[in-house]
């Protein structure tokens, strides 16, 4: 038989092949508009603590332990690895005017106590930012937790609180430090009046530069029936709603703290969490913008803390 002719018939057959194999009904999966180069692009990297039901952490988990599902797709994850890395924490406190109200700057300056003291000196490292409607550095960052104290704690209370413009900034210098593992920890009673910033926005800004937010609320709306400040009633909600949001799109969350007991064991927990990660990469979706995901385990008894999603794209925020 001429080649010409075994050529033709091969063609032949392909083509019939792939004719059957369209039949079949279609897999939902996401794809790319456009035939896409892997090379060079840039690769999405979440932190991720896993706990078990009795609240410790869970160590030797491998990428094949992990889900991600990406704006309702699965998504491949290309790599996982674990660490047990020095902390680089941001402590906010807000000293705005509703602070004064029941001695809530007094908690905060014992919160910011126990936050230094949970730490460990010449290993992690710590800046103090106090914010009303200007964000004010207190002390850089350093691995000399004894330079950092209460006694620089000493602004009164006073002034309208620009809340999440205030996060948004820090985030971003915390997002500048080396370490794998960051944080940022606000010290406040929730109340948000005179941010230029929404909570969406901020979230977007932190989850970009992968910097989740915890809020420890001491007297505020988020653990208080009657508000505060004038934040009581719906607006306190909302506040408080977005406030915690906020917290949870970026991958921390919103813990109310009464006694420094209460206090220690909040910090205890989260600074455990961070400070032993996996951390998962994989390729972003085509789709330019906000991109909700989640990641899971096969083990369902097992608790995945991680932030909520990320921006793929140009489309992030500038200020």
């Amino acid at each position: 038989m001429p080649v010409r002719t075994l050529f033709a018939i091969l063609g032949l057959a392909l083509l019939a092949a792939s004719g059957t194999a369209a039949q079949g009904r279609p897999v939902p999966v996401e794809r790319d508009p456009a035939p896409t180069f892997t090379s060079g692009v840039e690769m999405v990297t979440v932190r991720v603590s896993v706990r078990d039901r009795s609240g410790r952490i869970v160590r030797d988990l491998s990428r094949d332990d992990f889900r991600l599902i990406d704006s309702g797709f699965g998504r491949r994850i290309e790599s996982v690895f674990a660490s047990d890395s020095a902390l680089s924490v941001a402590v906010l406190v807000d000293i705005s005017g509703s602070m004064a109200v029941d001695r809530n700057i007094d908690r905060a300056r014992r919160a910011v106590e126990a936050i230094v003291d949970s730490l460990q000196p010449g290993r992690d490292e710590l800046a103090l930012f106090t914010f009303d409607t200007v964000l004010r550095e207190i002390a850089p960052f350093t691995s000399d937790l004894a330079r950092i104290g209460v006694p620089r704690l000493t602004e009164s209370p006073f002034g309208q609180t620009s809340l999440y413009d205030a996060i948004a900034d820090a985030a971003t210098l915390v997002g500048r430090r080396g370490n794998r593992h960051r944080a940022l920890l606000v010290v406040t009673d929730g109340v948000d009046n005179g941010s230029l910033r929404t909570a969406g926005e901020v979230s977007s800004v932190a989850s970009a530069i992968a910097v989740p937010v915890h809020v420890i609320t001491v007297g505020g709306p988020l653990d208080r029936r009657d508000g505060i400040g004038g934040a009581a009633g719906a607006d306190g909600e909302i506040v408080a709603a977005s406030l915690a949001d906020l917290a949870r799109w970026t991958g921390g969350s919103v813990r109310a703290t009464g006694t420094r007991e209460e206090l220690l064991a909040v910090l205890g927990e989260l600074l455990s969490g961070l400070r032993y990660q996996y951390v998962l990469t994989f390729q972003p979706g085509f789709r330019r913008g906000w991109h909700p995901i989640e990641i899971r385990t096969a083990d369902d008894n097992l608790v995945v803390h991680a932030r909520g999603g990320y921006v793929a794209g140009r489309a992030r925020l500038k200020w």
